[in-house]
C-alpha cells in the first residue's frame, strides 16, 4: 500500500508511477505545514527560525587549511555563528529560516558538501545533525543543559 500525504495527489513521481523529473534534477523541498489554522481554514505556512549543528569528520587535514576554509564557508554563508574545528573534526553552528524542521535539516544536510568545492572544505562526511527550534534552544540555553550562546562568534579550535 502506498502513503500519500494528506491533500496530496496519488499519481505519479512515486513507486510505480512515473516522475516528471528528469533524471538527475533535483526535487523541491516540500512538507506538511504544521502551523495553526488561519482564516478560511488556511494554514500559516511562515518561515521560522531554526538552530542547526552540523558535525563532520574525516581524515586528518592540515590545521591552517581547515581554519581557512571554515572562515571561507562562514563567508559564504553569512548566517555561521561559530565554527569549532580539529585536523580531523568539526562542528558548525547557526541559525537556519525555514517552514519546518525537515526544510531546515534538508538545507543544513547540504551545506557541507554544496560548499566544498567553493570554500575547499576537507573531504569529510556528516556524521552527526541536531535541528532545534528557537524556543527549544532558548529553554536549553536558560535550564543550564544546552549549548552556551555563540561567543565569540567565528571560527576557533577545540
Amino acid at each position: 500500500m502506498r502513503r500519500v500525504r494528506p491533500g496530496a495527489a496519488a499519481s505519479g513521481g512515486g513507486i510505480g508511477g512515473t516522475s516528471s523529473r528528469a533524471p538527475g534534477e533535483e526535487r523541491a523541498l516540500t512538507s506538511v505545514a504544521t502551523g495553526d489554522a488561519v482564516g478560511g481554514g488556511q494554514v500559516e505556512d511562515l518561515p521560522r527560525l531554526w538552530h542547526v549543528t552540523l558535525s563532520v569528520s574525516g581524515e586528518e587535514a592540515p590545521l591552517k587549511e581547515v581554519r581557512r576554509a571554515l572562515e571561507q564557508l562562514a563567508h559564504d554563508h553569512p548566517f555561521l555563528l561559530t565554527s569549532r574545528y580539529a585536523g580531523d573534526h568539526a562542528e558548525i553552528r547557526y541559525w537556519e529560516e525555514a517552514r519546518d524542521l525537515h526544510d531546515a535539516a534538508a538545507v543544513a544536510l547540504r551545506l557541507w558538501g554544496e560548499h566544498r568545492q567553493s570554500a575547499g572544505l576537507p573531504p569529510w562526511e556528516i556524521v552527526g545533525l541536531e535541528v532545534i527550534d528557537r524556543v527549544t534552544y532558548h529553554q536549553r540555553v536558560a535550564e543550564g543543559y544546552g549549548p552556551p550562546p555563540a561567543s565569540p562568534v567565528g571560527v576557533h579550535p577545540y
